[in-house]
């Protein structure tokens, strides 16, 4: 059903099609701004909410998603490693990486997908037009979202994947990932990551949200960067990356990617990622 701008700024009705965001916290997460705006734009009878749910009550709130009607939700921290569990059914990339970050909700029942693989694959290479196929990166951090870029690169091509942990024990999931995938994995010491020579740095760990800064290689005006964290806008990692001449991003990309394809699995619809890329820019006042 689609309902004019006007009736839709009288507020939702019966018919009016419900997602939302399921994590604890959640109050800053960017995801309903940039859904619906997207709605807005595509003009569906659509709305999007966050939905706060504590650690250990993910059960309880799929359960809810059915019985309230809900057409499907994004899930953030902590809950996307029980989401995998629970839902009825999983996507491949769910399945890889034991994770969801979407939900949909049908007749049938719930379908868990995992958006970050695809999503990062999609934003590096639209967004900052780099090809992984036979290259070497480094990434820092073993949890979700490095499993996910992992997942992302290997599929893609990478020759080499370095990996730089405290522990490294934390590198077997990746490795699990990886199965049946070319891409040659080694793992080194967090802080000797300074002398690792690799073309694209991933930062997929919270360091550089209060400042902190990474261990980092000799850059080159080759040399690309992403740092995960779209909080703060700029990080020290991205701040050295481009005073030493290279190509630095930020996660809102992958974001802007992974919640386009949330849209496109509810709505069947290609996503205004203009839009939503408005919409999260304008959020962070940037």
């Amino acid at each position: 059903m689609t309902v004019s701008g006007a009736d839709r700024r009288g507020g939702v009705s019966g018919a009016t099609h419900v997602a939302g965001v399921i994590g604890w916290p959640v109050a800053h997460s960017l995801s309903p701004q940039i859904h619906n705006a997207a709605f807005a734009a595509m003009d569906l009878d659509w709305t999007y909410v966050p939905l706060a749910v504590p650690p250990g009550r993910m059960g309880e709130a799929l359960g809810g998603l059915v019985a309230l009607g809900f057409a499907g939700a994004n899930v953030t921290m902590p809950h996307k490693t029980d989401a995998a569990r629970l839902v009825d059914e999983r996507s491949e990339d769910a399945e890889r990486l034991a994770a969801v970050n979407t939900i949909v909700v049908g007749e049938a029942g719930t379908v868990g997908h995992n958006t970050d693989a695809p999503g990062f694959d999609r934003f590096l290479r639209l967004d900052v037009g780099f090809d992984p196929a036979g290259r070497t990166a480094l990434l820092f951090g073993a949890g979700g979202a490095a499993r996910a870029c992992a997942v992302s690169l290997g599929r893609s091509g990478l020759a080499r994947l370095i990996v730089a942990l405290r522990d490294a024990a934390r590198a077997e999931p990746i490795r699990a990932a990886l199965t049946g995938m070319p891409t040659e994995l080694d793992v080194v010491g967090f802080d000797d990551a300074a002398g690792v020579s690799a073309d694209l740095l991933v930062n997929a760990t919270p360091l550089g949200a209060h400042g902190e800064s990474l261990p980092l290689p000799p850059w080159s005006s080759t040399s690309v960067a992403i740092d995960l964290l779209y909080r703060p806008v700029s990080t020290p990692l991205l701040e050295e990356a481009r005073r030493a001449g290279a190509v630095a991003h930020g996660g809102i990309g992958l974001l802007l990617q992974q919640a386009a394809l949330s849209f496109e699995l509810w709505t069947g619809q290609p996503a205004p990622l203009g839009v939503m890329s408005a919409a999260a820019l304008a959020a962070l006042g940037t």
